[in-house]
């Protein structure tokens, strides 16, 4: 019986110390029940006041972004303002975690040789700590575009990018400690999944993967597509399921995969006709916010709605403009939720809240949600 006993409570602490090295709970267990499910948004600051139901409805709000300066992530008196601001939220909803973000589009110049170095990302994590500290933040995603492949134009990368953004990674929790939530925003194209993460050692040690299933067809496409595809059709095989299928091959656990949503649209102009604009040669135009979709419409007259059954994604097409626009509204969003219900992973994500409208996408989120859990 004593030899029984003794077995018993060495598994427990070896439980309890599988329960630490990737934060508040051992999230390689498939959640128990949708609590554990996270609906998050990042949030790029603004003058405008969040609304009351938007704040309970959120169980992370990520503030987009902060930079490095030298090999310390900076607060300008600005970004200072508006983290005081979501702090604040809490006395509103005091289960909310609000979360700083590295980066972001554009926003991360020096990334690759800064973290190049172990003085570097030391500097980098403690300077974490002390703003986490300072404004009673919760925890980190870094939004690095991208490790180790090209990203922003001019930015500098190099191979060495994968393994740094490893040791990075190991750096932040020894520093931050087992509480604090790590997260990280990735690409959901196949250059990044292959090339930019070792997801084997980087996943035990965050919380969730925030992917950013959104942008398949972008900025620098010469062809109009779904942009944020929850499935893959006969013409476009990248897609959010494509994503997740790829990750879970890998070994990477579904309740740490946080499935992403767009919270806009984007355009292309020059398109032809042909399948209604889909898939057509066209110029990236312009994006453009969730909010301001039906005035869009109302100053471009003669957009036309299509869904497509598939992939399950909206688009629009204006035959005598010949502009066409891709997003997710209500009906996408709701087979996103469902989807991310449905396969056990952590959550939704979406870029970004103030992009959405009264009654809209996360008023959705929030309804599918409340009727999976009855």
């Amino acid at each position: 019986m004593r030899n029984v006993f003794l077995l018993l409570c060495m598994i427990t602490l070896f439980s309890s110390c599988l329960s630490g090295v990737s934060g508040k709970k051992a999230n390689n267990q498939t959640p128990s029940t949708k609590d554990d499910f996270k609906v998050i948004g990042y949030w790029p600051g603004s003058n405008k006041k969040i609304d009351t139901g938007s704040i309970k409805q959120l169980d992370q709000i990520i503030y987009s972004f902060l930079h490095l300066k030298g090999t310390k992530l900076q607060v300008s008196p600005e970004d200072a303002v508006h983290l005081e601001y979501l702090v604040g939220l809490k006395k509103i909803n005091p289960e909310l975690e609000v979360l700083i973000s590295l980066g972001g589009w554009g926003g991360c110049e020096t990334c690759s040789d800064v973290f190049s170095t172990e003085s570097g990302r030391m500097d980098f994590a403690k300077s974490v700590k002390n703003i986490m500290e300072k404004y009673d933040a919760q925890g980190i995603d870094l939004d690095w575009e991208y490790p180790a492949i090209r990203g922003y134009e001019g930015h500098a990368f190099k191979p060495e990018d994968r393994e740094n953004f490893t040791l990075l990674i190991q750096d932040l929790r020894n520093v931050l400690g087992p509480e604090a939530v790590i997260s990280f925003a990735a690409g959901s194209f196949k250059d990044y999944l292959e090339k930019s993460v070792d997801w084997a050692e980087v996943m035990p040690l965050v919380d969730h993967v925030n992917l950013m299933t959104y942008d398949m067809f972008n900025g620098g496409s010469s062809t109009t597509g779904h942009h944020t595809s929850l499935y893959p059709n006969e013409y476009q095989k990248n897609s959010a399921h494509f994503t997740i299928n790829y990750l879970d091959s890998l070994g990477v656990p579904k309740e740490k995969m946080v499935l992403g949503a767009a919270f806009y649209a984007r355009v292309w102009e020059e398109v032809n006709d042909s399948m209604n604009g889909l898939y057509q040669v066209g110029k990236f135009k312009e994006s453009i916010l969730y909010k301001d979709i039906e005035a869009y419409k109302k100053n471009h007259s003669g957009f036309e709605y299509f869904y497509d059954s598939v992939a399950q994604a909206p688009y629009l097409y204006n035959a005598s403009e010949k502009l066409f626009a891709t997003y997710d509204d209500s009906s996408s969003i709701t087979s996103k939720t469902k989807y991310a219900l449905d396969h056990n992973l952590g959550g939704i994500m979406f870029w970004q809240l103030s992009g959405d409208n009264t009654d809209g996408l996360l008023d959705i989120i929030d309804e599918v949600i409340i009727e999976h859990n009855k």
